[in-house]
């Protein structure tokens, strides 16, 4: 917890909604439908999606306040740069934020937490997209 400049404790958004718990839920919700997702699937080589799924909820454990074992472990997340070597065109992305929003809803966060975190990740989405239709 930080301090809030009148010297009260400031919780994060991190924090706020339930910490690494959260991540690591939303981050299992998630993968466990791009599993099954025909578009998405054959973006993740090999057979097991754990160590994605490791990689994603470090990061956004990381981003939204939480510990920084991202950066410790990978350096700069760069995403733009990790993700070119992938073709992710409109039908990628919106396969993306459909499981992602389908993870997020699983959550079921109060509307002021729940708005920000859709945010982020609809401009993720776009942000990673590297390849037209």
């Amino acid at each position: 917890m930080r301090e809030s400049p009148g010297g009260t404790p400031a919780v994060t958004f991190y924090e706020a909604v339930g910490g690494e718990q959260t991540f690591r839920r939303l981050v299992a919700e998630f993968y466990r439908r791009v599993a099954a997702d025909p578009v998405l699937r054959p973006l993740y080589p090999g057979e097991d999606l754990a160590d994605a799924e490791e990689r994603l909820g470090l990061f956004l454990i990381q981003y939204w306040g939480g510990p920084g074992t991202y950066s410790e472990r990978r350096g700069h997340p760069a995403l733009r740069i990790r993700h070119a070597p992938f073709a992710i065109g409109p039908a990628e992305r919106d396969a993306w934020l459909r499981h992602m929003t389908a993870a997020v809803d699983a959550l079921g966060l109060p509307p002021q937490l729940d708005a920000p975190l859709r945010d982020y990740l609809t401009a993720a989405a776009a942000a990673l997209t590297n390849r037209r239709g």
